[in-house]
């Protein structure tokens, strides 16, 4: 796939300078710091020491104080409290917070979870009787709840009252819940609305321990905020960050038990970072509901001694490597599907419906689609005689506001720019296909179907040294909103080394001309380049910088991004 590499707008000199000397850095990581909006010796310091003291007030959250009084009102009353939460990583990690904490000092109080296949996403009329037939009088949710206005209208029929805790964006009505904590809610001025389902979650906790419980231990849930951050895709800035942080710190050094075990299943001896957990706890977290049911992912992230989670984790990895195998034979279909239709080449969207797929993959099945072919897609399979999905987006087209100009196609619907989630009756897909893809011709170019490269700076290799690598260490933890720093280097030529890994990717040790530094570099699924490499002629790279640890030893190592062997631009 050709790929559009594109420069960020370049600081000027004086500024570049004058923030040098302040922090005493080279300009290179000076200008780094200025494009993510870091122009004063005090607004470095925050970022490279994020602190927990710049946690904002919880209470700024609209319906904070009410929530936390009606939960203070069930324990003193001694009613069932139920923490209903999302079968994703973010939901059960957000439920393994909330209940384990709540379970500590009160023991009236336990967790639902719907079933992803018989259920569906949301609050379902399964978790209201459930909650009706075993007395619940307070119901918590989880990562959802924001749209569940008929649900709560059943609820509270049934003598139940809620409190929702959502990150999603609101339809247009609010739930007449007891209290709605969404950052994202008209008329909520909380000074953040990025947190994750768990953070939020966190959240509650913060302003219940304050009020209440000042003597209770909220930081040690923040290994399970930091999964969710990570596994959501939320973006790493503001508050996220500092409960990244220092989650991740946490994580690393002293994990709860189920966190713990499931490292030790993963395979996992160095430390994590925010990708790490996106490609290796978050997978095995999420398979509990896509191939099973996700109480079992809770179970293992509340579990209290490690032998509990030690034998829970190795049940979860069993689930992950079926997940694996629906995942890639359901892959399979889909980009032999996308081959063998012409009329789907020429598309600015993709549309696949097969009923036979499984239910629990076929967000996975999109984004890689997406890898593919860069353009909206939308993957559908047959679920209860209805037809349900799951979308991911591109950059530029907000995915979300497509779907809602295609709402009255759905019975339910929701998610945000990027990614989301819908249902529809089988009578209804031709109708859908249609319309998103006029939808998608109208609003994507020809150029937004190239994928691209953002830059942050051009770099010669001998500016690598072991201080700049030791700032940019501290510029994490990476991800969406404060990506790893990408560099483009030019006149690079290959030292020695050159070789094919699995037939996908291109390894070999780099250096460049003018230049007496030299290092390992790596770049995954570009094999196209390989013949072009033999040749031995001088090339660009674009690429971020990460350390190699292998057997203890630890080594600077180039992830290349793309490859370019035009070098007059």
């Amino acid at each position: 796939m050709n790929r559009l590499w594109i420069q960020k707008s370049q600081v000027p000199n004086e500024k570049i300078e004058e923030l040098s000397r302040a922090l005493n850095l080279n300009s290179f990581l000076t200008a780094i710091l200025i494009q993510r909006g870091i122009s004063t010796f005090d607004e470095a310091k925050s970022f490279f020491r994020p602190s927990l003291d710049q946690l904002h007030d919880p209470f700024l959250l609209k319906g904070m104080e009410v929530a936390i009084k009606r939960i203070k009102v069930a324990v003193e009353r001694a009613e069932k409290i139920l923490v209903f939460g999302d079968y994703d990583v973010d939901g059960t990690t957000a439920v393994a917070l909330v209940f384990g904490f709540f379970k500590t000092f009160y023991q009236n109080i336990d967790y639902y979870i719907p079933d992803r296949y018989s259920e569906g996403y949301g609050v379902s009329v399964e978790g209201i009787e459930f909650a009706a037939k075993n007395d619940f009088k307070l119901v918590i949710t989880l990562d959802l709840g924001i749209k569940a206005t008929s649900m709560v209208s059943l609820a509270s029929e049934k003598g139940i009252d809620f409190i929702i805790c959502d990150h999603h964006l609101p339809g247009t009505t609010i739930p007449l819940a007891v209290s709605v904590l969404d950052p994202k809610q008209p008329d909520c001025n909380y000074p953040y609305d990025e947190l994750s389902g768990c953070g939020l979650g966190f959240k509650l906790i913060q302003a219940y321990s304050q009020r209440y419980f000042p003597a209770a231990n909220i930081y040690q849930y923040l290994d399970l905020v930091c999964v969710s951050i990570a596994s959501d895709i939320v973006p790493i800035t503001g508050e996220n960050r500092i409960l990244a942080f220092h989650g991740l710190k946490k994580l690393n050094e002293n994990p709860c038990p189920g966190l713990k075990a499931l490292k030790e299943v993963s395979g996992i001896r160095n430390e994590l970072d925010i990708a790490g957990i996106v490609f290796t706890l978050g997978p095995r977290i999420n398979s509990a509901g896509r191939v099973a049911h996700a109480n079992s992912a809770v179970s293992l992230l509340t579990a209290s001694t490690e032998a509990e989670a030690l034998e829970l984790a190795n049940k979860l990895n069993l689930k992950n490597d079926l997940r694996r195998s629906f995942d890639s034979a359901t892959t399979e279909e889909a980009l032999a599907l996308i081959e063998g239709d012409r009329n789907q080449k020429s598309k600015k969207t993709t549309v696949l419906f097969k009923e036979t797929w499984h239910k629990g993959v076929i967000g996975i099945v999109a984004a890689r689609c997406i890898e593919k072919y860069y353009r909206p897609t939308v993957i559908l399979t047959e679920s209860d005689g209805k037809i349900t999905g799951s979308a991911r987006s591109i950059e530029g087209f907000d995915l979300y506001a497509a779907l809602l100009e295609c709402s009255d196609l759905f019975e339910k619907f929701g998610g945000h720019k990027y990614a989301a989630g819908l249902t529809m009756d089988k009578s209804k897909l031709p109708e859908f296909e249609v319309r998103f893809e006029e939808i998608a011709a109208r609003i994507i170019s020809d150029e937004m179907l190239i994928p691209k490269i953002e830059i942050d700076q051009q770099l010669d290799f001998d500016a690598i040294t072991p201080k700049f690598i030791s700032v940019l260490k501290q510029m994490a933890p990476f991800g969406p909103q404060n990506l790893a720093p990408v560099f483009e280097s030019r006149n690079v030529v290959i030292v020695n080394s050159l070789s094919s890994l699995k037939d996908r990717h291109v390894r070999f040790v780099a250096g460049q001309q003018n230049n007496s530094s030299f290092f390992n570099s790596i770049g995954f699924d570009l094999i196209h380049h390989y013949e072009r490499l033999k040749s031995a002629a001088p090339f660009r790279i674009v690429y971020s910088i990460e350390e190699n640890v292998y057997n203890g030893n630890i080594t600077i190592q180039l992830r290349i991004k793309d490859i370019k062997f035009d070098l007059s631009i």
